[in-house]
């Protein structure tokens, strides 16, 4: 460990284990914590979870207002990719470590600290995206790890808290886990750790139950420009603004709700279960769109980077040489992503009900059986032969000859 401070910044939320961990890095280290809580959206009560820190013994705490360099730097870099890890997960946590990490190393730099601390387990995959992200950033700064350490079950943690006076938002009968920000809500934990049980309706907070959603259906126009959504309804909106209107319009029709077995990156298999309405309902526009503005090639040849981006991200490599290359290839593809698509939301469902786009590469005359039809069909016979001449000659070749 780095010698030349006593203190140490701490990834806080203000959650179980960063609650109790800046008692922790006293008594085990001697170590004066700074409370860094990175605000990525959606978060509130900010201001009492800054007095929280001091209470409990920070020697600083300060809240960074990060939404919207995460809805520009992080979220549509990962929009113009459609990033969905294993097609189901939209990266809540995993795209917000990154810009945590890089606000974490500068105000390491501000307050003179030598180490950086996380209250990240040795079974998630938070541990990594943390560890490499600063390592990435500021290799010469050191990495504590605490709760790798001290091996406490979550019972255990609650019972260190109450024993020094520590309040955490936790209950042993409501034993969630929980992270959220701009992108979505992530919930383990409790008794989502049975795969056979349905999820509590207490594990939800941002979507209805899809029953209990309106017996009308909603539409959303969403705008997009050079592949950023910009507008809803034909309204320009700010980018923070925009994804919270779409993510509550989506959520109160009971859309947006993910339960899966996830392969973490640890080696283990997970239970987790998501609401991301917003988010889910922004990369179903805005990949119709791309089907709709970009040649065949591209878009196919696209598809299994987009999957390349988001398993990077999940596993911590943002700042891997290869995912600059890969977000440089997909701003380049976005350039003509320009366009309107309408959304419609019912029941827990959402389908695409139009689109369309000054850019858009269907063409009626081509496409329509009708009287207006302009396509070659001379053309046609010579194609297929054309192409499907070396299938033939093989078969020639091949094909079994009678006795």
């Amino acid at each position: 460990m780095n010698t030349n401070s006593d203190r140490v910044v701490l990834a806080y939320s203000g959650g179980l284990d960063t609650s109790v961990m800046i008692a922790w890095l006293k008594e085990n280290y001697g170590l004066d914590a700074i409370a860094v809580l990175v605000d990525a959206g959606r978060a509130s009560g900010l201001e009492a979870l800054r007095q929280k820190a001091l209470d409990v013994g920070a020697a600083e705490a300060v809240v960074i207002d990060a939404r919207d360099e995460f809805a520009r730097d992080f979220i549509l870099p990962a929009l113009a990719a459609n990033a969905l890890y294993e097609e189901k997960y939209v990266l809540v946590s995993a795209l917000s470590r990154p810009l945590i990490c890089k606000k974490l190393v500068e105000a390491a730099g501000s307050h003179g600290a030598g180490t950086i601390a996380h209250g990240c387990t040795a079974k998630g995959n938070d541990q990594v995206r943390f560890d490499l992200g600063i390592r990435s950033l500021a290799p010469s700064l050191d990495i504590l790890a605490p709760a790798r350490e001290w091996n406490m079950t979550r019972e255990q943690a609650m019972e260190y808290a109450a024993e020094r006076g520590i309040p955490v938002p936790l209950k042993k009968d409501s034993p969630y886990s929980i992270d959220e920000n701009l992108w979505g809500r992530a919930v383990e934990c409790g008794p989502l750790e049975d795969p056979w049980l349905e999820p509590p309706e207490d594990a939800f907070a941002v979507t209805v139950a899809p029953s209990a959603a309106p017996d009308e259906p909603a539409y959303a126009e969403i705008g997009f420009e050079a592949g950023a959504p910009v507008a809803l309804d034909g309204k320009k909106l700010p980018l923070v603004e925009l994804i919270d209107a779409v993510d509550a319009l989506a959520g109160s029709h009971g859309f947006g709700r993910v339960d899966m077995i996830e392969n973490r990156l640890v080696g283990i298999k997970s239970r987790e279960v998501y609401e991301t309405p917003g988010a889910l309902a922004l990369i179903q526009a805005h990949r119709e769109l791309e089907d709709m503005t970009l040649p065949r090639e591209l878009l196919h040849f696209k598809r299994p980077l987009e999957q390349k981006f988001a398993v990077m991200t999940y596993n911590g490599g943002w700042y891997d040489p290869l995912m600059d290359a890969l977000r440089a290839f997909m701003a380049e593809t976005q350039k003509r992503v320009t366009g309107v698509v309408r959304l419609k939301f019912f029941k827990g469902s959402c389908i695409v009900a139009g689109r369309k786009s000054p850019n858009s590469l269907y063409d009626f005359g081509l496409a329509t059986y009708g009287g207006e039809d302009a396509f070659s069909h001379d053309a046609a016979k010579g194609f297929c032969e054309l192409w499907g001449l070396p299938l033939e000659v093989w078969a020639r070749k091949n094909k079994p000859k009678k006795d």
